[in-house]
C-alpha cells in the first residue's frame, strides 16, 4: 500500500532528474536520511537522557551527549563522503539478449582525503533489492565500478535509474543521489541455441560455373573440419583466430568447393515462421559464419540487404540491422 501511494510521487520526481553522462553531486542532488540502526540509536540515546534526568547521573549525561556528538559528527561526515564526487559513465558495448549487460562508471574525487564505502547499483525495473557494487575512492584519484543488469527487450535500450549512495562511517545515515544516464545501450538478438546448418552458398556476380551442393557450410573453398582430414589442409590461420576468441571450431581447404561463392543470410527465408525465431536463428548463423571466416551477406525483411563481406566491423553493421529491423 505504502508503495502504490508513493509511486505517482516517485514518477514525478523521477521525471525531473536530467539525463547526462556526467553528474557532478553536489547540495543540491544529494540526500540524507537516518537509517534504521540510526532510529535505534536516536531511542537509545532519548532513553539514556531520561535516565540520567531521572536519577541526576553525571556520567549518564556524559554518555548520551558523547554518543549525540558522535553521532552528529557521523552525519557530517557520511554527507561530506558523497557531496563533491563526479560520476563519469563510459560509452556502453552492444550486447546480446539474455545477457547481463555491463556498465562502466569512473568515480573522480577532487578531494585530499579518500572517500570509503561508496556504492552504485541500477533501479530494478521488477521491484527486487538491487544489486550494490561497492569501491573506495582514493584521495584526488579515480575508481571504476562496473554494475550489470538485465536487458529487456532487443534494439536501442534506455539504461535504468542508477543511484549511489554511502554509509560510512558508522552506518547511522544514509546518503544517497539518483542519476539518469543520457546513453542507450544497443542489444543484439539471441542467438538460437542449436541452429541448423548454414544454407547453401550463390556463386558470385560474373562467375558463371554453378554450384550443386547442398547446405553443407562449405564457401570459398573452406569447410567445417572432418575427422581425418589431413594437417596439410588445415586452414591454420582461421585456427589461430578461432582459438584466440575462445573459439575451438576448425577448418579445412575443400579443393571441390573451391569455386567463389557468396552465403546469403535470408530472414525471409531460413525455415520458422515466427518473426523472432527467424532473427534469432539468422543471428546464430551470423555469428557461425564469422567464426569459420567466410564471406557472406544479410538479407533482412522488407527488402533490405548488407552486402556480402567479412570481419569484426561487417558483423558488427549485420547485427546492428538484426537488432533494429
Amino acid at each position: 500500500m505504502r508503495q502504490r501511494l508513493l509511486a505517482p510521487l516517485r514518477r514525478w520526481w523521477l521525471a525531473r532528474l536530467p539525463a547526462t553522462d556526467q553528474l557532478q553531486l553536489t547540495q543540491r542532488n544529494v540526500y540524507i536520511l537516518p537509517t534504521g540502526a540510526g532510529a535505534m540509536l536516536a531511542l537509545t540515546l532519548l532513553a539514556l537522557l531520561i535516565a540520567a534526568i531521572n536519577y541526576q547521573l553525571n556520567l549518564g549525561y556524559l554518555l548520551t551527549f558523547a554518543l549525540a556528538g558522535s553521532a552528529a559528527s557521523s552525519m557530517v561526515l557520511c554527507h561530506a563522503t558523497l557531496r563533491g564526487l563526479q560520476l563519469h559513465l563510459l560509452p556502453p558495448e552492444p550486447q546480446f539478449l539474455g545477457q547481463v549487460a555491463r556498465l562502466t562508471v569512473q568515480l573522480h574525487s577532487s578531494a585530499r582525503r579518500p572517500r570509503y564505502g561508496i556504492g552504485l547499483a541500477p533501479r530494478p525495473e521488477d521491484g527486487q533489492a538491487p544489486s550494490w557494487a561497492y569501491c573506495d575512492v582514493p584521495a584526488q584519484g579515480m575508481a571504476q565500478l562496473q554494475i550489470g543488469f538485465a536487458p529487456q527487450h532487443r534494439g536501442w535500450h534506455r539504461l535504468p535509474l542508477l543511484t549511489a549512495q554511502t554509509r560510512f562511517p558508522l552506518g547511522i545515515f544514509r546518503v544517497w543521489c539518483w542519476w539518469q544516464p543520457a546513453a542507450q545501450l544497443l542489444v543484439y538478438p539471441a542467438p538460437e541455441a542449436h541452429p541448423p546448418p548454414l544454407p547453401a552458398g550463390q556463386p558470385r556476380a560474373g562467375d558463371g560455373r554453378s554450384h550443386s551442393g547442398g547446405s553443407s557450410g562449405e564457401f570459398d573453398g573452406v569447410r567445417p573440419y572432418r575427422r581425418g582430414d589431413p594437417l596439410k589442409q588445415l586452414v591454420w590461420k582461421k585456427a589461430a583466430q578461432a582459438f584466440a576468441s575462445g573459439s575451438q571450431a576448425l577448418v579445412s581447404r575443400d579443393a571441390q568447393h573451391s569455386q567463389q561463392l557468396d552465403l546469403w543470410l535470408d530472414v525471409n527465408h531460413c525455415g520458422l515462421a515466427a518473426p523472432e525465431a527467424r532473427i534469432a536463428r539468422v543471428t546464430a548463423w551470423v555469428l557461425q559464419a564469422e567464426r569459420l571466416g567466410l564471406r557472406w551477406g544479410l538479407r533482412l525483411p522488407g527488402g533490405a540487404q548488407m552486402a556480402p563481406g567479412s570481419g569484426a566491423q561487417h558483423q558488427r553493421r549485420c547485427l546492428e540491422a538484426l537488432a533494429l529491423c
